[in-house]
């Protein structure tokens, strides 16, 4: 009786086992259809206060209903954003990001897995990862994203007791700029330069202003006005001439403004997120095995 007993057991335990196996290999096979999708991102520094897009395309899946799509930061508990099944899911969305963020749904099926991130905030910057997963698979990229404030100088002639002068005056940015200044003149050579730079701290107590005057400026001359730090670079031309009339010497000038702002590539690769975030996708993921 003992020995049928042992037998009962043995059979009930390789049921088991064959069950299991069985199950495995439906669950391998399904999962083995699937592959990595392209998924790459880029981004611009962030401008305190204004509106800012963190860049994430995919490959294109026509089903809408198929795809996911999450951002999340590294060391926030909750999720940056969740959108799936062509709607916002933001229930777990961390309360620092509500109300500031948004995806383009009308461009999710074309690739498009963009986030629009509003009023941002210095302290939004940070390691992120958009996380994308389609009937065809999924994919990640991880991005940098700096914050900072810049702006266009405004340059205008002044009078003062050092003779006629340039200013070169920029409301917001941050970190601290340095400030320099070129003149050349009609037949290239350097000019000699004399220039004062102050800072003053704006009312959030984050940005400052920037004010730059150029003494003892001369006619027929071009002279470049640089602002920079390590996001962003400002640079304004200005063509100083003269026009003599009975009384004086007026000064008009044209100049041509840029602003160009430090890039950084991203990583189409997995991150050191923890891996719960990553983990909210897989029940989707398998559902559409």
């Amino acid at each position: 009786m003992a020995s049928q007993s042992r037998v009962i057991c043995w059979s009930m335990t390789t049921v088991i086992v064959i069950l299991a196996a069985v199950i495995a290999l439906i669950i391998g096979f399904g999962v083995s259809g699937k592959h990595s999708i392209s998924v790459t991102a880029l981004t611009s520094p962030g401008n305190i206060g204004q509106r800012s897009v963190l860049g994430c395309a995919f490959e294109p899946d026509i089903r809408m209903d198929s795809i996911a799509i999450q951002w999340a930061k590294e060391g926030v508990a909750g999720l940056v954003h969740e959108f799936r099944g062509g709607k916002d899911h933001l229930q777990e969305q961390d309360p620092s990001f509500q109300g500031r963020t948004a995806v383009f749904a009308e461009q999710v099926m074309g690739g498009n897995a963009s986030l629009e991130l509003r009023d941002v905030q210095l302290s939004d910057a940070g390691t992120y990862q958009c996380s994308v997963t389609t009937a065809r698979g999924s994919g990640a990229a991880v991005l940098r994203y700096r914050t900072g404030a810049f702006s266009i100088p405004m340059v205008q002639v002044e009078n003062s007791s050092r003779g006629d002068t340039l200013q070169c005056e920029a409301p917001r940015w941050f970190p601290l700029p340095a400030v320099r200044w070129m003149a050349h003149g009609d037949t290239g050579e350097h000019l000699p330069q004399a220039a004062n730079t102050s800072y003053q701290l704006n009312p959030e107590n984050i940005t400052v202003k920037v004010v730059s005057l150029l003494h003892s400026i001369t006619a027929n001359a071009t002279y470049t006005c640089v602002i920079e730090n390590s996001i962003a670079k400002a640079v304004v031309n200005v063509r100083v001439t003269a026009s003599h009339n009975s009384s004086a010497t007026d000064f008009s000038f044209t100049k041509v403004s840029n602003l160009q702002l430090v890039n950084l590539n991203a990583e189409s690769a997995s991150s050191s997120f923890p891996a719960c975030h990553w983990m909210l996708l897989l029940p989707l993921y398998l559902l559409s095995v």
